[in-house]
Formats: structure tokens, sequence, C-alpha cells
């Protein structure tokens, strides 16, 4: 099969399902389960369904950061399951079904249907400064008092969107190119995400994971980022606590880091990007892997479970679906979900949330801190469609 791009493919079945009266589709653009794109063509997203332990089908779905979450613009968890998906790999498009189910023909008519975009415009509001850097300055208190190493501290955009959500969606992630986008819709809303980082990508009783930490902006020079102190040490500490987190529930011995301090471009800035990986005993399932892991370790701090505690004091809102996870579960222990950061969430009045945030060591600067929330943002709240 030839076609269009995912993201125009994406909307091609939009407009089918709308036409049809059918739930949307839900899509995963870029590096996502061994293929460039997985779309499932239509799937009902609903609250609480999280995924399966060992699945035999696929399950496209997301999970909230787990702290505050009554206060989530958005359900907790969201999450379905389809028989069959669109993957897209080496330029060509194939169906891929679990019972061996056809190709439904509308969905393969959408592969060369033209897309169908329209205008929107969003406005933001930008965070409280004086309160992050306050934020900030009671996280190295904290740490200065032994209570924690490393906390990821957060805040968030709040804006307003004139236009559809796949619309923002899909201009943004063609301008930008995430490694790991995603969008997934539903009654309850919608959630785009533009993420950089993967979380957990597993392959029967292989898994790795690949923790950000260290930012520059993308005007900086990137070797400065290799060489600082403060960031090499966020990265290293943060690598640490995934080889414990996989440790939990790995063979022994088998916890490895393949990928050190690697520097890696993403919208608007410069990271660190390292990998740790682990192979699992057939016993462990999804279910076990995430209670191990989850929250994501790069996101949340050292150790895990007090700076989560902290973490509620210090941050004025839930952080929702942002620094949660996003993606696919499937057959013959598939397993891939993203770190949600750059991420936002988008209620069914048009209320948009964009959480950012950074990790605070002892080395930090609130100040600089501050303005790597802004780097971080500047992709998603600078984008101007009309360009």
């Amino acid at each position: 099969m030839t076609a269009h791009t995912a993201l125009d493919v994406l909307h091609a079945l939009d407009a089918a399902t709308r036409e049809r009266g059918l739930p949307g589709p839900a899509g995963l653009i870029g590096d996502w389960a061994d293929a460039d794109a997985v779309i499932a063509p239509s799937v009902e997203l609903t609250a609480g369904t999280l995924p399966p332990d060992r699945p035999d089908a696929f399950w496209f779905g997301a999970l909230s950061f787990p702290v505050r979450t009554d206060e989530s613009p958005l359900p907790t968890v969201v999450g379905g399951t389809v028989d069959g998906v669109l993957k897209l790999a080496d330029g060509r498009w194939s169906w891929v079904s679990v019972s061996g189910a056809p190709q439904p023909e509308w969905t393969a008519a959408a592969l060369d249907a033209p897309r169908r975009a329209a205008a929107w415009h969003a406005e933001w509001t930008v965070p409280d400064r004086d309160r992050h850097i306050s934020a900030v300055q009671r996280c190295l208190e904290a740490i200065a008092a032994g209570e924690v190493y490393q906390a990821c501290v957060c805040t968030r955009f709040d804006g307003r969107l004139d236009g559809r959500p796949l619309d923002f969606f899909t201009d943004i992630a063609a301008a930008t190119a995430p490694a790991k986008s995603a969008w997934l819709a539903g009654d309850w809303g919608s959630i785009a995400s533009f993420s950089p980082e993967s979380f957990l990508d597993r392959r029967g009783g292989r898994v790795t994971s690949s923790p950000i930490k260290g930012t520059l902006p993308a005007s900086a020079d990137p070797a400065h980022l290799a060489a600082s102190t403060k960031d090499v040490a966020e990265n290293v500490m943060i690598v640490d606590l995934v080889r414990n987190d996989l440790g939990r529930v790995a063979r022994t011995g088998s916890v490895t880091v393949p990928d050190l301090l690697t520097v890696v471009g993403a919208p608007g800035v410069w990271h660190l990007v390292s990998t740790v990986a682990a192979d699992l005993p057939a016993a462990v399932g999804n279910d076990e892997l995430l209670d191990a892991t989850f929250p994501p370790a790069s996101v949340t701090g050292t150790p895990k479970i007090r700076a989560a505690d902290l973490l509620a004091g210090w941050e004025e809102h839930a952080r929702g679906v942002y620094c949660g996870a996003v993606g696919i579960a499937g057959p013959d222990g598939l397993l891939d979900l993203n770190v949600a950061i750059r991420t936002v969430s988008a209620t069914p009045d048009g209320a948009l949330t964009l959480g950012v945030g950074g990790g605070i060591t002892i080395d930090s600067s609130p100040e600089a801190e501050w303005h790597e929330c802004l780097d971080k943002a500047s992709s998603i709240v600078g984008f101007d469609p009309r360009r």
C-alpha cells in the first residue's frame, strides 16, 4: 500500500469515522513498535481502561502522573483495544490484525484520501515565574537537607484553543517531528503528545528505557551540554534510578546501560539521553513491569517515593497526563510507552494545559530552571499555524 503521510492518514480516518458515526482514530507517529507510525483507525478510548497484562489485542491509551489525580483535567487513565492497526514502515503501509481479519475497505480508502485540515488558533497564559522559582528553591533546600538528591519540579501553561484539537496536533507534529508523538481522543477530551522520550520499550523478554535529563536551548552549542557538570550529574542519577526500577523485575545481572550521555536534538532544545536495558523473566507481565517503574524516573526524582510526596506540595497544579505515559500494548510482549512530556491536554470545551519542568540538583540555578521551562514550551506555545 502507498499513501500520504501518517498525519494525512490520521486526518482521513478522522473524517471517515465521523461520517460513519464511529469512534475516531488513535495515532502514534515517530518511533513506535518497530514502525514509523501505528494507527488504530477507530477505537473507543474510555476512562479507566489500563493496558492488559498479557494483551490479545492492541491497546492504545494514557496513564496520568499518579500524584493529586483527583485534580486532573482529564481522566486519570484512558484506553481501549482494537483487533487491527495500520502500520507505516519503510514508506509503506500494512494492515496488521491479531485475528487475521481483513482490512476494512473504508480504512484502505483513507490511505489515499487528501488531508482535511482546518485553521486553528491557541492563546496561552505564561505560568507564575515567582511561584516556580520559589518551588525550585524549596527543592534545593530539601536537597541540602538530604531528603532527596534530585527532583523534577514542574509548572503549567494554560491555554484556550479556537479550532479542532486534531488540527492543532497534526500541524505541530508535522513542523517539529517529535520522536514519540501521539494522538488520543474521546468524549472526555483529547491528548496531543509531542514527546521526545521513551519510557518503556518492550518486546517479549527485552525492555529498554531511555531517560532524558539535561537540556539546553537549540540556539546553544550542544557541546556545552555534554560538558555540563550539573546536567551530567542529573542524567547519571536518573540512570541509576532506572537501573534500580528495572532491577526489581529483571533477570539477575541482566540490567545494562548500552548508551550513556548522548546529546540528542529535540524541538527547541538539546537533550542528554541515556538508555538502560534489561531482560525480563517470562512470568513478568505489564502489570508487574509498570508497578516497578511507573511513574517514569526522569520526571519524578530520587528517591522516587519521597520526591513524589514533596512535589505534591511544591507544585501548584496536578500534572494530569503530563509526566505520565502514552502508547501501545499488544500481543507477543509488545509494550511501547513514551514519557508524556511536551504533552497537551484539551478538554471538550477547548481548555488547554501544557506542563513543563526540569530536574533540580544541588547545582541548579532557579532562574536558569525557569528559562529551561520556557525553552521546552517554545515549540508548542510559540507555534504560529499561519506561517
